[in-house]
């Protein structure tokens, strides 16, 4: 049998204080059943208990009140569901990424192991590639999608890649958080590509230059200390060249999808001397 309470009860039975649910009743995200006329007096059925309950959890996992609404508000259980469901997974992505900090974080406490610094002059070559100006915190997904784009259009078209795939990263990337980035796989001399152009897809020449090479393992949470290790050694006993960093991937996207697996070459262009 339902009945009514008085807002100072629905708090005891809710664990929400009275100003949350005078709060939660104005911005209508819990409404009171009736609201005395001459007092004002909030009173709230025992049926609305199990939606404060909800309400109180979501918060708990920092769920926007606009979201909370939409899903008190879904049509249906299976609406309701799929709201709550995308929340989970945007907090289990972030949870994610507040694990890889962490343990970044704790690799910062211990001495970073001497870089190890090759040299190398690459000859041109042509390759499969697709430019696009990226956000920074967009490019893990944004490298994901075009590389199986890339490695795709080459599988059905018979063309077996030259080379491990790369990519070209210009200043304003790492100036403004905002750049080009050249996504790209080596082809054989001399291949034809006329139906790949598509999508924007194109053949491109990458230029012949020397670079200083170091080796990144592992996933890219800590990138940014082979880069400052590669970089204080160029600017202590080269001339860095002011070109895009050539990253080359020699995990491709078939060799594995555990993040502590990646290997890749950070190269850094720099004057012949």
């Amino acid at each position: 049998m339902t009945a009514t309470v008085s807002i100072g009860e629905f708090s005891r039975l809710t664990y929400l204080t009275v100003k949350t649910l005078r709060h939660y009743h104005e911005i209508a995200l819990l409404v009171p059943v009736e609201i005395d006329v001459g007092s004002g007096y909030r009173r709230y059925s025992t049926d609305q208990v199990a939606d404060a309950h909800l309400i109180r959890r979501l918060r708990r996992l920092d769920m926007p009140l606009p979201e909370i609404k939409a899903v008190l508000d879904a049509p249906d259980l299976g609406a309701r569901d799929a709201t709550l469901r995308a929340h989970l997974e945007r907090m289990e992505e972030q949870l994610q990424r507040t694990r890889e900090v962490v343990t970044s974080l704790r690799a910062l406490l211990t001495p970073a192991a001497p870089v190890t610094v090759e040299y190398r002059t690459s000859a041109a070559f042509p390759a499969l590639g697709l430019r696009a100006v990226i956000d920074r915190a967009d490019t893990g997904a944004w490298c994901e999608s075009t590389f199986g784009q890339l490695y795709g259009a080459l599988a059905a078209a018979g063309i077996e890649p030259a080379g491990p795939g790369g990519a070209t990263y210009s200043l304003d990337f790492f100036e403004h958080d905002l750049g080009e980035v050249l996504a790209y796989v080596p082809l054989p001399e001399d291949t034809e590509i006329p139906d790949l152009a598509r999508d924007g897809l194109a053949r491109v020449e990458l230029p012949a230059r020397r670079f200083a090479v170091a080796m990144h393992l592992g996933p890219f949470e800590d990138f940014d200390r082979t880069y400052g290790a590669l970089g204080t050694h160029v600017a202590e006993h080269d001339v860095s060249l002011l070109e895009p960093v050539r990253e080359i991937y020699l995990t491709s996207p078939d060799d594995t999808d555990n993040p502590a697996d990646y290997i890749t070459e950070v190269c850094w262009p720099i004057a012949h001397q």
